[in-house]
């Protein structure tokens, strides 16, 4: 599943404390959060579910790993970008008129991608969405903070969270039958009928918050960020020339370049540069980075070892990830409280460690692993280690900066983390069709496989695992190839769980370096009640 948008993120509850209180009915209330938690759950099952339909969508549409990552990253990308955007719509707009018109679109997208014939119309149709989710995610966390007071506001997080945890643990279940039953555009079809009953619920009950003509909008730098973000993926997973993949890079880089001066001369920056002075802010949003690219870029490849390689059904691959949902989900109220007792530099330091022994433990099973002895133990250790990471994490970024910029800070941590989704995608596909071909050409020459056969399959070496014997070849060269086949994707897996385990370990030395000084009782003076 794609983690960046199906767990609760870093900052989440941040975002949810960082509201100024508007009057509401106390009969309204009970709406508003069923309205906000099914607004939430909207996201949590759509990013649950999305990744263990992919290996269905690349059959079926005859994908390359290359093409099919745009599925998720044409959905981060512009979720990621234009979701600070989103949250600051919803102040100069309303929340509510946001929070409905995100739904909206996030459904129609949903609809779009259910019927969309081709790659690039389903590519498309998940960009829609994730603009629909940029500005469907802020609002819905934003209406609880914004309705209730601080009184009510503990407990109201608490039962959004423990429903948050509910539907990010039950969406791969469910999702992975739907695929099974009516295959993956019942993935999309899920969405529609929850969208509009979460815009009926929120126009029939959510009260109309007022808007604000002096909120200014930094719709420049969003779409800067999203064009440098866009061309630096597309340079790195697009065969092309050496001078065009120089231009691509070039052009990325300028664009990032713009981006940067825009938020640094804005009056109004969708990313003020100026929180980064601050070295603990600086080392938990580095930190968090490479912590949620290790968690995305293994948790995206997961799928396809065990549907395609291990022989999973998808209602079994989605079975596998409830251990990590339920530790994550339910864990992370005790995890918070441990910045209360210890050190949030140890904590932090320890929690990426954890995640990172479950990264090398996915490295470990090879084809025909039993799910109990393979693969569990390393989801265990990622959901403890994430357990101990993403609650403190909060903690510790709203305690370094100033109060009147809490809500943009936990902003810019919860986009980091998204973010991270798409450079993981991105380069750890293009690190896994380069070993995979290398591995295969290994794998098929010990086979004792003619000089073309092997060619033709290293062509197509991009569709990873799915890639399949020609027709017309023996059942025992059919069987051997199909086993190089497997074995090759599962040299490429091990490859990349031990890089996602490195980029853990390194979050984990960031966070030992960073928070040094007086950053831990600053975080747990925060954390206090």
């Amino acid at each position: 599943m794609t983690i960046a948008y199906s767990t609760r993120q870093p900052c989440d509850e941040a975002r949810i404390e960082a509201r100024r209180t508007i009057p509401c009915p106390q009969r309204d209330k009970p709406w508003v959060l069923v309205t906000a938690i099914l607004g939430s759950s909207l996201a949590f099952i759509e990013g649950s579910v999305v990744n263990l339909a992919l290996p269905a969508v690349q059959t079926d549409l005859a994908a390359q790993s290359t093409e099919l990552q745009w599925v998720v990253n044409a959905y981060l990308l512009t979720l990621g970008s234009f979701m600070l955007i989103g949250g600051s719509l919803g102040d100069r707009y309303g929340l509510r008129r946001v929070f409905v018109l995100g739904t909206g679109i996030f459904g129609i997208g949903a609809l779009a991608c259910a019927a969309a014939p081709s790659l690039p119309l389903l590519v498309a149709a998940r960009a829609i969405q994730g603009l629909g989710g940029a500005l469907l995610v802020p609002t819905s966390l934003a209406l609880i903070g914004s309705h209730f007071n601080d009184a009510e506001r503990g407990r109201a997080i608490g039962t959004w969270a423990g429903a948050s945890a509910l539907t990010t643990a039950i969406g791969p279940v469910l999702g992975g039958w739907l695929v099974d039953q009516w295959d993956w555009p019942a993935v999309f079809l899920l969405i529609p009928p929850l969208a509009a009953l979460t815009i009926a619920i929120a126009l029939w009950r959510v009260p109309a918050s007022p808007a604000s003509s002096e909120q200014r909008l930094d719709y420049p730098g969003a779409l800067l960020l999203a064009g440098s973000l866009a061309l630096l993926i597309y340079a790195l997973v697009t065969p092309a020339a050496q001078w065009q993949k120089a231009l691509l890079f070039s052009s990325a880089l300028g664009l990032g370049a713009m981006f940067l001066w825009r938020e640094w001369h804005s009056a109004a920056p969708m990313l003020p540069l100026g929180l980064f002075r601050s070295p603990t802010f600086s080392g938990a949003n580095l930190m968090t980075l490479l912590l949620y690219c290790a968690l995305n870029g293994a948790l995206y490849f997961l799928p396809f070892n065990l549907i395609q390689v291990q022989g999973y059904s998808a209602v079994q691959a989605g079975a596998a990830f409830l251990p990590f949902s339920l530790i994550l989900g339910f864990g992370s109220t005790f995890a918070g409280g441990l910045i209360r007792k210890f050190n949030p530099r140890m904590i932090l330091t320890v929690g990426p460690l954890m995640a990172a022994l479950g990264f090398f433990a996915l490295a470990l099973p090879g084809e025909h692993a039993a799910f109990i002895t393979g693969f569990l133990p390393g989801i265990v250790l990622i959901g403890i280690g994430m357990t101990l990471s993403v609650a403190p994490l909060t903690t510790v970024v709203m305690g370094s900066v100033d109060s009147q910029q809490a809500g943009t800070a936990s902003g810019v941590n919860n986009t980091a983390a998204r973010l991270a989704g798409v450079l993981a995608v991105a380069v750890l596909t293009a690190v896994a069709v380069g070993y995979f071909a290398g591995a295969l050409d290994s794998r098929l020459q010990q086979t004792g496989a003619p000089a073309g056969l092997i060619e033709h399959l290293s062509r197509h070496a991009s569709q990873l695992a799915e890639l399949k014997p020609p027709a017309g070849l023996s059942e025992a060269a059919t069987a051997a190839i199909e086993e190089a086949i497997a074995r090759a994707y599962i040299d490429a897996f091990r490859v990349l769980m031990v890089i996602c385990g490195s980029l853990a370990v390194l979050s984990s030395l960031i966070a030992w370096l960073s928070l040094a000084g007086n950053s831990g009782a600053a975080a747990r003076k925060n954390a206090m009640p």
